[in-house]
């Protein structure tokens, strides 16, 4: 009886095991951020499960002369970030994977990859 019991509970391990792997990669990924709005008061965006490859503008700043700040990498990406709009340039800096900066940090896009 107890040769079967081991390979039971191995098989319920392994099985848990892939179901939580299941749910953490389910998680969004986000790359958050701090702006001004219009009235001079400090808001907080976020792309949700930004695209790989792509130059994606700060909607929240793209119309006006403001930048972003304090940015917080939580996706599983490099997150290349530009001062300009459109990814002019060099990047001004790079956030790893769920890196995060200081509110000296501004910029107005980034990409992913």
């Amino acid at each position: 009886m107890r040769s079967h019991t081991v390979p039971v509970a191995l098989s319920s391990v392994f099985a848990l095991a892939l179901m939580m792997a299941g749910t953490a990669s389910a998680d969004p990924q986000e790359f958050s951020y701090l702006y001004y709005n219009a009235e001079q008061e400090i808001q907080r965006g976020s792309l949700v499960d930004p695209p790989d490859g792509d130059c994606i503008e700060i909607p929240e700043v793209a119309a006006g002369t403001g930048s972003a700040f304090r940015p917080d990498n939580s996706t599983g990406h490099i997150a290349y970030v530009y001062k300009k709009s459109g990814c002019e340039g060099l990047p001004a800096f790079v956030l790893t994977p769920y890196g995060k900066g200081s509110d000296r940090l501004t910029f107005r896009s980034v990409a992913f990859l």
